[in-house]
């Protein structure tokens, strides 16, 4: 049963789905990192031209024979990780031939935990999703919907107890800077009562304007990731993010160079304090040192 540790904003407190078949092996590597990966999946649809929005445009509507093939590439990517935030997921629709995404990702990847956030629902033609894949079992899982229009949310999991608790926050951000800096500010208080933290996602917005600028400014979270991530066939602004507490070692970051989606893959691997391990994170004994 999940437990819920206490912040003064209040989401929905949800359950993992669980893939019974991939639970044999879960767990945190024996070397005490983590691996975690953000993509912006843009619902499986391969742009790599601006001139594809409008001439691809239909493919947000209606399915296209090549998205499996794109949704097998990025399950591909996946095996080596242990949390993945994705957003712009499709939920099952007809544009994804009727294909949870996040659900179809987590099987691709063997991910026994995964979660969908429905942040947009416009029945059988689109259900705009967050999505969360792990290894690991959060303690406890919350869904918020983030101030301003509809359509934008943020999934935070818990992991461990009390004061040595990690909190990850996985969202997907407005465009708008006004809109933004409303929902860092939720977020800000969403993670005030923890030491270790991680965001991650699709921010909108560079690293500089995140830590100097905005309501996160006086965490002293790091942005490790400096690489563009935007458009991914010419990448020149650098919107997806992992941002760090500095309690979490930074071993290695990654823009990876693969241009499926409009956005690439931001991969960090962090090496976790040893007030996390144990009870917060099971070890996978099956890991060879």
């Amino acid at each position: 049963m999940l437990r819920r540790w206490s912040t003064s904003r209040t989401g929905n407190i949800r359950c993992p789905q669980v893939i019974p078949e991939c639970l044999d092996g879960h767990g945190l590597p024996c070397d005490g990192r983590l691996r975690l990966l953000s993509f912006n999946i843009q619902v499986g649809i391969s742009t790599e031209r601006y001139h594809h929005y409008l001439t691809r445009s239909w493919q947000h509507l209606l399915p296209h024979a090549g998205r499996s093939g794109n949704l097998q590439r990025i399950g591909e990517l996946l095996g080596d990780y242990d949390l993945v935030a994705l957003q712009e997921a499709d939920g099952g629709s007809l544009r994804s031939g009727y294909v949870n995404q996040v659900e179809h990702l987590a099987q691709l990847g063997a991910f026994p935990y995964w979660y969908q956030q429905l942040n947009r629902n416009l029945g059988r033609f689109a259900q705009h999703s967050n999505g969360v894949l792990s290894r690991l079992e959060p303690r406890v899982l919350e869904d918020h919907p983030l101030p301003g229009p509809a359509g934008r949310g943020a999934i935070l999991l818990r992991f461990g107890e009390g004061e040595n608790a990690l909190v990850v926050v996985v969202m997907h951000l407005a465009l708008g800077g006004r809109t933004r800096t409303r929902q860092l500010a939720y977020i800000r208080e969403l993670i005030s009562g923890y030491r270790h933290q991680v965001l991650m996602g699709d921010m909108n917005t560079h690293a500089r304007d995140l830590l100097e600028h905005s309501p996160l400014r006086d965490l002293g979270l790091l942005a490790p990731q400096v690489n563009a991530t935007f458009p991914s066939w010419r990448p020149q602004r650098c919107l997806d993010h992992i941002l760090l507490s500095p309690s979490l070692t930074l071993e290695r970051v990654d823009v990876l160079p693969q241009p499926i989606s409009d956005h690439l893959p931001v991969a960090v691997e962090i090496r976790l304090p040893d007030a996390l391990n144990g009870d917060a994170f099971p070890v996978r004994m099956d890991v060879a040192e």
